[in-house]
């Protein structure tokens, strides 16, 4: 016959054998109807306003959001080609703003710029991109100038222009960042002291000024986070890159 002592054993090993088996199944069924992943994102910077229409995202409807894009542009490089600046919809680009008679901020902008160029050097779906604002630097200007800096990273790094675009009101009116010329010099020009990380969509995601230690690392640290938004929302495009 069953001691009391055994009883109590039993029932404390089926109690147990219970836990074991529903909990793990309990906290599974909330975690999906209660939990969900976190993920760091980057604002989108610029104007925004609502199209007045909803869509679904994460399962749930809301209104749909119409964000400053950047357009494209066919622009000079520094291989003598045109290219199509912003016409890929599967790349990460960080820009700045540059001409190659200053040898003050533009030149530091490059220097600083070339670390982070070749941290991602092998990533093909970051690209990055000196727009001159200058129309008196011709391709051919573009082309030996560029050999000081990106030598080696020709693959990743373009330096563009073009005269016959006016990159001073294309940069303020798109990129959003400051380009005019000197009020006291017509030949030299007033240029933002930012990079700017743009998204596959054309959307400026961050900037990041020279004139902060920390901004390059910070730079550097979110296109890391820019590029695993790209592989969670687009995998086919950056796989095929």
């Amino acid at each position: 016959m069953m001691n009391a002592s055994s009883r109590k054993k039993n029932i404390s090993t089926v109690i147990i054998l219970v836990i074991v088996l529903l909990v793990p199944g309990f906290l599974y069924v909330m975690l999906n109807r209660m939990g969900s992943n976190s993920y760091i994102v980057l604002p989108v910077l610029g104007e925004k306003v609502l199209s007045g229409e909803m869509k679904r995202v994460m399962g749930r409807e809301v209104l749909d959001t119409i964000y400053h894009q950047i357009p494209s542009v066919s622009l000079w490089n520094d291989r003598g080609d045109t290219t199509l600046f912003m016409g890929s919809d599967s790349s990460i680009s960080v820009v700045h703003l540059f001409y190659t008679r200053d040898d003050g901020l533009s030149q530091a902008l490059l220097e600083r710029l070339r670390p982070v160029v070749e941290r991602f050097q092998h990533n093909q779906s970051v690209k990055f991109y000196s727009i001159s604002v200058d129309p008196t630097d011709s391709p051919e200007e573009l082309v030996n100038f560029a050999k000081r800096f990106n030598k080696g990273l020709e693959g990743s790094w373009q330096f563009l222009g073009d005269p016959a675009v006016d990159m001073l009101d294309f940069s303020r009116k798109h990129l959003l960042m400051d380009a005019m010329r000197d009020t006291g010099d017509s030949t030299r020009f007033v240029i933002s002291p930012n990079y700017a990380l743009i998204d596959s969509r054309h959307r400026i995601r961050g900037f990041y000024d020279i004139n902060l230690k920390t901004e390059m690392d910070r730079l550097k640290d979110e296109i890391k986070v820019q590029v695993v938004e790209e592989l969670r929302n687009n995998p086919l495009k950056i796989e095929k890159k």
